[in-house]
C-alpha cells in the first residue's frame, strides 16, 4: 500500500507539471461558459435577437432555471469528457512510450500492477477535480444570473446526475488506456476517442444507444428528453461496467504480461 501511494504521488506530480493538463483543463472551461450563454439568452431573448444572436427563443432548447441548468452541465461532461477524460488517460499512458521512460518503470522492483492502478487511480482524480471545477465555476455563474427554481434538493440531485455522469465516462475511458499501451503513443488511442464519440451520437440518434457504452452516459444525462435516465434499466449501465471492466483487465495483463521493448 504505501508503494501504491508512492506510485500515485508520483503520477499527479506529473499531472500537475504538465502543460498538457492545464491546456485541457482551460478548453473544458469552455463549457460552463456556454452553458451560462446559454442560460443568458433564454434569460433575455430580446437582447440575444436585438443583437442579432438568434432569431427566436426556442432556437435553444430547454429552460431558463436550476434543473435545466445542471442537466445541461451534464450532458456536457457526457459527451465532452469522452473526448477531454480519453485525452487525458491517452496522455498518462501513451506518455511512458512517447518520452520513453517506460523502462524505467518497468525496470522498478515492484508489480507493475501499482503502475498501472495508480494510473488509473490518477486518471479518476483528475477527471473528479475537472467536473467538480467547471460545475463550481457554473454555480457561481448561476447565482449571478439568477436563475429561478433554486433549491438544495435540485442542487444536490444535479449534483449527484453530474458525478454519475462523469463516473460512467471515467469508466469507458479504460479501453483507451489499453490502446495507449498496446500502440506505445497517443495516436491510436486518440483516434478511437474520436472514433467513438462520433459513433455514439450516430448510434444515439438511430434510437439504438441503450446497446452501445459511448452513448450510455449521454442517454443517463437526460440527453434523450427528461427523465431518459430513470427509465434506462440497469443492463446498460452493466453494459458500462463490463466495458470499462475489460479495457481495464486488458491493461493490466498488457503490462503485466506483453513482451515489452
Amino acid at each position: 500500500m504505501k508503494y501504491f501511494l508512492t506510485v500515485l504521488h508520483v503520477e499527479l506530480m506529473k499531472l500537475r507539471k504538465s502543460r498538457v493538463i492545464w491546456v485541457t483543463a482551460a478548453a473544458f472551461t469552455l463549457a460552463p461558459i456556454m452553458a451560462g450563454f446559454f442560460m443568458f439568452v433564454l434569460l433575455h431573448p430580446e437582447f440575444a435577437k436585438n443583437a442579432g444572436l438568434l432569431g427566436a427563443k426556442a432556437q435553444i432548447a430547454g429552460e431558463a432555471d436550476w434543473p435545466s441548468y445542471l442537466i445541461l452541465y451534464a450532458q456536457m461532461i457526457s459527451v465532452g469528457g469522452i473526448l477531454i477524460f480519453g485525452f487525458i488517460i491517452s496522455w498518462i499512458f501513451g506518455r511512458e512510450y512517447v518520452d520513453k521512460t517506460v523502462r524505467d518503470l518497468l525496470a522498478l522492483p515492484h508489480s507493475r500492477s501499482f503502475i498501472v492502478a495508480a494510473k488509473f487511480t490518477a486518471a479518476l482524480i483528475v477527471n473528479l477535480v475537472l467536473a467538480a471545477y467547471i460545475l463550481s465555476l457554473g454555480l457561481l455563474m448561476g447565482f449571478l444570473m439568477g436563475l429561478p427554481q433554486y433549491s438544495t434538493v435540485i442542487l444536490y440531485q444535479g449534483i449527484g446526475l453530474i458525478l454519475t455522469v462523469t463516473v460512467l465516462v471515467s469508466i469507458l475511458s479504460t479501453p483507451t488506456a489499453f490502446l495507449a499501451s498496446f500502440s506505445g503513443g497517443y495516436l491510436a488511442p486518440l483516434g478511437f476517442v474520436v472514433f467513438t464519440l462520433v459513433l455514439s451520437q450516430i448510434i444515439a440518434a438511430a434510437g439504438f444507444g441503450d446497446y452501445f457504452p459511448w452513448s450510455i452516459p449521454a442517454i443517463y444525462s437526460g440527453i434523450a428528453g427528461e427523465g431518459s435516465h430513470t427509465g434506462l434499466g440497469p443492463y446498460p449501465l452493466l453494459m458500462v461496467l463490463a466495458t470499462g471492466l475489460v479495457g481495464l483487465l486488458a491493461t493490466f495483463l498488457w503490462w503485466l504480461f506483453a513482451d515489452h521493448h
